[in-house]
């Protein structure tokens, strides 16, 4: 299994704009929050928003190395790898 390993670029380019979306609404969670309340008014939309963000992420680097493992099941030379039986 260890080639089917999936690498941090890959996943970087799979949750493109993700994480920035995460940012944007860590930010807007934290500025819409009164005075003195910041956490109690911010928490719950920043837990809400990393909970999708986790979610998305994990789902992305699922379907890469699913992806990556069909891909070497139908591959040439994974074929090749194969003992051939004589009849």
């Amino acid at each position: 299994m260890e080639d089917q390993r999936i690498t941090t670029a890959e996943l970087d380019a799979a949750l493109e704009g993700k994480y920035d979306a995460l940012k944007q609404k860590i930010c807007q969670a934290i500025n819409k929050a009164k005075g003195g309340r910041i956490i109690a008014d911010s928490e719950e939309p920043v837990r809400d928003a990393c909970a999708v963000f986790r979610q998305q992420a994990y789902q992305k680097a699922i379907d890469l190395l699913s992806k990556r493992m069909a891909q070497e099941d139908f591959s040439p030379s994974a074929q090749r790898a194969q003992p051939q039986v004589e009849e």
